[in-house]
């Protein structure tokens, strides 16, 4: 409460103070092992979600709240880059796809860049993730990472060190590899 008129200020006029209460109230519901954690990066956490006017629920997949080492961190999720670079009015269309065995998929590099994908009738494993954002000026942007990329920033992750497959990755590996694709493209 003591936050509110703070979070008031920074927040964008689609998102109320209250409603972001009630988000953030769900998150501790939902992750007891939040109240163990730093109350200033707790407060930082939801002030950096209110200025990017990411609601961190992890239904709309936008951001999360996740305690990390003592602290609160605020992880944006795939569509929370989404919803960035739509709220920058600067990108007319932004997608992240995946790629598996027995797509028809083309990359090429230079001056006349070149992406082609056209799913499968049979498809088998991922090999590969896209992401692609076209802006409102014309021209795009595109960023293309291999399985094994993706595989090597999940092996990073302190959440896969410690419970593997229990986690995101194990359990949405699809999504996480979309995600991490994305923000690469977002860089």
């Amino acid at each position: 409460k003591a936050m509110m008129p703070q979070m008031e200020r920074a927040l964008p006029r689609h998102l109320t103070a209250e409603r972001l209460a009630r988000v953030v109230l769900t998150a501790f519901q939902k992750s007891p092992a939040l109240y163990d954690c730093d109350p200033g990066s707790f407060a930082s956490a939801i002030m950096t979600s209110a200025q990017l006017g990411l609601e961190p629920d992890g239904v709309l997949g936008q951001a999360y709240l996740v305690p990390r080492k003592g602290k609160v961190c605020l992880d944006v999720g795939y569509k929370g880059y989404i919803q960035l670079a739509r709220n920058s009015g600067e990108v007319s269309s932004l997608a992240a796809r995946e790629v598996r065995q027995g797509d028809h998929f083309v990359v090429e590099f230079g001056l006349n860049e070149k992406l082609e994908h056209v799913p499968g009738v049979e498809r088998g494993e991922v090999t590969h993730f896209y992401a692609v954002a076209h802006f409102n000026g014309g021209g795009h942007h595109f960023e293309v990472m291999t399985q094994a990329e993706v595989n090597a920033i999940r092996d990073k992750s302190e959440a896969w060190k410690k419970a593997g497959a229990s986690t995101p990755w194990g359990s949405h590996p699809v999504e996480l590899g979309q995600k991490t694709v994305m923000r690469r493209l977002a860089k």
